[in-house]
């Protein structure tokens, strides 16, 4: 079961996602039904930590197994999605494919739960600014030199 709970008029939602660069090119997804790319990943289940979240996640999604190099963020995110406000809190890791073959992929990946309408993208980072990334403070992780950091992001003020 996900951490996800309902408390008065927000949602609350644990949510981990993996960072995968390769060649200055990071690894997002994408609903082809929406106009924004997010981080591979997924919410937090009960009694994962946030680590096993990620690589669960990936797997699911991807097929693919991945190791978690370093912790980089935690993100207070605060939003409106479908008429519902949410108090995400958000943890992102340094991430990289296992397998050697996978660490040189540089096309568009598929959904390997049968979820068509999710597409896997390399996106350049030095375009970044380019793109609607959500939260769009995922931006100014990306730019950071030091690790960790802490952001709070405000979208409902």
């Amino acid at each position: 079961m996900d951490l996800t709970l309902d408390v008065e008029d927000y949602k609350l939602n644990l949510r981990a996602a993996g960072v995968i660069i390769h060649n200055n090119k990071i690894l997002v997804h994408k609903n082809v039904n929406k106009d924004h790319y997010c981080l591979p990943g997924g919410r937090i289940a009960i009694g994962e930590s946030s680590k096993q979240a990620v690589e669960r996640e990936i797997k699911e999604e991807l097929n693919k197994d991945v190791q978690i190099n370093r912790f980089l963020a935690v993100v207070e995110n605060f939003f409106e999605m479908n008429q519902s406000k949410y108090h995400e809190i958000f943890f992102l890791f340094e991430t990289e494919f296992k397998d050697k073959e996978d660490k040189s992929i540089e096309h568009t990946l598929y959904n390997a739960e049968g979820k068509d309408y999710l597409q896997y993208e390399w996106l350049e980072l030095d375009k970044l600014d380019n793109y609607n990334i959500v939260p769009n403070c995922m931006k100014k992780v990306f730019k950071e030199k030091s690790f960790p950091v802490h952001i709070i992001n405000n979208e409902l003020e």
